[in-house]
C-alpha cells in the first residue's frame, strides 16, 4: 500500500509540474504571429483562408484520389494551381528557400513539408518556341511510322 501512495504522489507531482510547464507554452503560441501569405496572384482562394489553412492536405489527398484513381481531373484543389497562384517572386517557387509560402507555414505549423518529393514546387514555364523544326539526322520527316523504304 504504501508503494501505491509513493506512486500516487509523484503522479500528482508530475501533473502539476506539466501544468505549470505549460502555461508559459501556451502563452507563447498566443502570441506567435500567423506567417504572412502575401503572394497570390488571383483575387481569392478556392475556399475561404481559415478551410484552406486547416484542411488543404485532406482536400489535397483527395483531389490525387479522384484523379489518379477514378480519372477524374479538376483544377479545384489542384496543387498545381497552388503553385501557379503562390509561387514567390523572388525565387519563383513555394518551396526552395524559407520565406517561401508552403515553407513558412509548416514551419510555424512544425510539419514536414512532402509534397515536393513528387511534384514541382515551380510552375511551368511555357515553352519557347522554335522557329524552324530540326530534323533528326537518321530519320526522314517523310517516313512513316515503320514502313520500309
Amino acid at each position: 500500500m504504501a508503494r501505491f501512495a509513493y506512486w500516487l504522489k509523484l503522479a500528482a507531482l508530475l501533473g502539476v509540474a506539466v501544468t505549470f510547464a505549460a502555461i508559459p507554452l501556451r502563452q507563447a503560441t498566443a502570441d506567435a504571429k500567423l506567417p504572412g501569405l502575401e503572394n497570390r496572384k488571383g483575387d481569392k482562394c478556392v475556399e475561404d483562408v481559415d478551410i484552406i489553412r486547416r484542411n488543404h492536405p485532406d482536400l489535397l489527398k483527395h483531389h490525387r484520389i479522384e484523379t489518379l484513381r477514378h480519372g477524374i481531373r479538376t483544377t479545384k484543389y489542384s496543387l498545381k494551381g497552388c503553385v501557379e497562384c503562390h509561387a514567390s517572386a523572388k525565387t519563383g517557387s513555394v518551396a526552395s528557400a524559407k520565406d517561401d509560402f508552403c515553407v513558412t507555414c509548416h514551419a510555424y505549423a512544425g510539419v514536414q513539408l512532402d509534397c515536393w518529393d513528387c511534384h514541382a514546387s515551380k510552375p511551368k514555364t511555357k515553352p519557347v518556341q522554335a522557329t524552324e523544326q530540326q530534323a533528326s539526322p537518321t530519320m526522314n520527316p517523310v517516313q512513316t511510322g515503320g514502313a520500309n523504304q
